[in-house]
């Protein structure tokens, strides 16, 4: 299976330019979709699940196109997007039972056994009895994906599904999502924070105001940041020239001042050494060379 997506333009009232030619190639697997807030990820998603229709461009998954054949497409899909917090006064296997029946599921004991395991699939089973509305925040992110799946869709789309989460929550998430990468679908997984792509895609795309400023792997992206990744010892006094000529990854207090860890295309004059780039750092040295 494969989505392309050719000359994406979004337009919004007043001339925002959401998305600007949008070109990419998504097949079978995790692939990851990186960006700061703002720029364009969410705008992406609601397009590739019908619910916005673009300016300009076309989109194509398989032989269907997004235009012509939006029904086909819909049965094909499974999507949480980023806000999904409203849940019912009722259980979380009569919640999940509920979409599986909208889902078209009427055989109450098939549909039964695929509660259950879907509710062990994302870690849920054990509180199937507890009110959907009750569950933690991370829990009712677990039974957004489990939505999602209850029918088996060829791909599942996800918009920043670890904000607000606690380490060991998003860590849970994550593994989630990798073992779901292991089954033939595609997953789109949409996020500003880059231990999401890291840890989980081996494609992603980075998307910076509206338009690809890459695509490839996450090590490709390490090798654009390679030798641009500076870590250097510094007085309380050249603190503040870093921050004026680099853009800081991190300071920590040293014995003699701080450590600094920065991005740019010359290391200076400070006592600085290249480092080894981690996504975080090609990131950043992305996102900076974008804005200047």
């Amino acid at each position: 299976m494969k989505i392309s997506i050719q000359g994406l333009t979004q337009i919004y009232a007043g001339g925002k330019k959401a998305l600007n030619d949008v070109n990419l190639e998504i097949g079978d697997g995790l692939f990851g979709l990186l960006g700061p807030n703002g720029a364009g990820k969410s705008t992406l998603m609601r397009i590739l699940v019908t619910l916005m229709e673009p300016t300009s461009g076309h989109i194509t998954i398989d032989h269907f196109d997004l235009q012509k054949n939006r029904k086909e497409i819909r049965r094909m899909l499974g999507y949480l997007p980023q806000e999904f917090s409203a849940f019912p006064k009722i259980k979380t296997w009569e919640y999940l039972d509920y979409i599986a029946r909208l889902s078209g599921r009427s055989n109450k004991n098939t549909r039964s056994d695929v509660v259950d395991d879907m509710l062990e699939k994302v870690a849920l089973f054990d509180v199937r009895e507890r009110l959907a509305n009750k569950l933690s925040g991370g829990m009712k992110r677990r039974l957004g994906i489990a939505q999602a799946l209850i029918n088996n869709p060829k791909i599942l789309i996800v918009d920043e599904p670890t904000t607000g989460l606690d380490p060991e929550e998003r860590i849970r998430f994550r593994n989630i999502l990798a073992d779901l990468g292991q089954e033939e679908r595609i997953i789109i997984l949409s996020t500003h924070i880059v231990g999401d792509i890291s840890s989980t895609c081996h494609d992603m795309a980075l998307l910076l105001g509206g338009a690809v400023a890459y695509k490839g792997s996450p090590q490709g992206l390490l090798a654009k940041a390679k030798g641009r990744v500076f870590q250097m010892e510094v007085s309380d006094a050249e603190l503040q020239n870093i921050k004026e000529e680099y853009a800081v990854i991190s300071t920590i207090p040293s014995e003699h001042g701080w450590t600094v860890q920065v991005v740019g295309e010359k290391k200076g004059n400070y006592r600085s050494q290249a480092i080894e780039p981690n996504l975080e750092h090609a990131y950043v040295y992305f996102v900076e060379s974008a804005a200047n």
